[in-house]
């Protein structure tokens, strides 16, 4: 091996180190732990038997036809909107997002359509969110970065749980964890 192509190696393994925090970039620590922390709480309430049966009619009852484009022309009093506002789980929802911690709880189906939640949310299906996603194949996932969450603006951590009924994957308990 000549010096010049030792040289080169050296730089070029050099740079790959320096650029190598970035490319593995993290939360903070602090962040990092209260994202653990509601891994465990979501986890928990997502096997409220009142989730689950819930999340259960839902996969029956299936989406009737609704898209993410239909969901985007609805006003906020059609009766479809309403209907995951206003049921007995968004209730249950709305006082868990009581906790100051989280700023948006939302329940869905096997599919990622939106069942129940605190408020509108912005898309009726959200399976191909990577959260979601991880979520609907049975893991505790979250977005490794802040940001402005789409719903509330807030800068905030995304994080998803699934939804058991046994050890089937039934749907997706998630939420955005503030980060300010």
């Amino acid at each position: 091996m000549t010096t010049r192509h030792l040289m080169f190696c050296s730089l070029v393994l050099s740079f790959g180190l320096f650029l190598a925090p970035v490319a593995n970039a993290t939360l903070p620590a602090e962040i990092q732990v209260k994202v653990n922390d509601y891994k465990k709480k979501l986890s928990e309430w997502a096997a409220d038997p009142a989730i689950v049966k819930a999340t259960n009619e839902a996969n029956i009852r299936g989406n009737a036809g609704m898209s993410n484009a239909k969901w985007d022309e609805l006003a906020d009093s059609d009766p479809a909107i309403q209907a995951t506002v206003t049921n007995p789980v968004s209730q249950k929802l709305r006082k868990w997002e009581e906790d100051k911690a989280i700023n948006k709880l939302f329940l869905r189906d096997k599919n990622g359509n939106v069942i129940a939640g605190v408020t509108r949310t912005t898309l009726f299906n959200a399976a191909k969110r990577p959260h979601i996603s991880a979520a609907l194949k049975g893991e505790k996932s979250h977005i490794d970065e802040i940001k402005p969450d789409p719903s509330t603006q807030i800068k905030s951590v995304q994080l998803a749980v699934p939804v058991f009924d046994g050890e089937k994957v039934i749907g997706v308990l998630h939420t955005a964890i503030t980060a300010e």
